[in-house]
C-alpha cells in the first residue's frame, strides 16, 4: 500500500510511521506545498497512493488547501469519485465546521489527534484499505 504522510510535526509524522510500519514504508511531506508535489510525481510515474494522513494546521500551504489541490489535480487526471486518493484528516481540530468542511472538500475520514494505532487502523479498515478485524 502507497502512503503519504503530510504533517509539519516531526514527532507525528515519526510516530504515524512507525504505526503504519506493517502495512506499508509511507512517503512523508512535511507541508502541503510537498504533499501536492509528491501527488502529482506519484501519477506521473503512475504509481498512485492508495492513502494519504493529511494534518490540517501546517505553514504556507495548509490542508484545506492541499486536499482541493490534490483533488483537482486527480480531477485534472481522468480520476474521480472513488477512484481517486482515500484521504485521512489528522489533526488536532476539533471543531464541527472544520469536520464538515473537509468532507465536503473531499476526505474520506477525520480522526483527532493524539491517534493511536488502533484508532487509525479502525479507520482504514472503514475504507477497506486494510481487512477487517475477526
Amino acid at each position: 500500500m502507497r502512503v503519504l504522510i503530510v504533517d509539519d510535526n516531526f514527532v507525528n509524522r515519526m510516530l504515524l510511521q512507525t504505526s503504519l510500519k506493517k502495512v506499508s514504508a509511507p512517503d512523508i511531506a512535511a507541508d502541503g506545498r510537498e504533499a501536492i508535489d509528491a501527488v502529482t510525481h506519484a501519477l506521473k510515474e503512475g504509481l498512485p497512493y492508495d492513502l494519504i494522513l493529511l494534518d490540517i494546521m501546517m505553514p504556507d500551504v495548509d490542508g484545506y488547501e492541499a486536499l482541493e489541490k490534490i483533488r483537482e489535480i486527480e480531477e485534472k487526471s481522468g480520476i474521480c469519485g472513488l477512484d481517486g486518493v482515500k484521504i485521512i484528516m489528522t489533526t488536532a481540530v476539533d471543531e464541527k465546521e472544520a469536520i464538515m468542511k473537509t468532507f465536503r472538500m473531499g476526505c474520506e475520514s477525520y480522526v483527532i489527534k493524539p491517534i493511536s494505532k488502533d484508532k487509525l487502523f479502525t479507520e482504514m479498515e472503514k475504507l477497506e484499505l486494510l481487512p477487517a478485524k475477526v
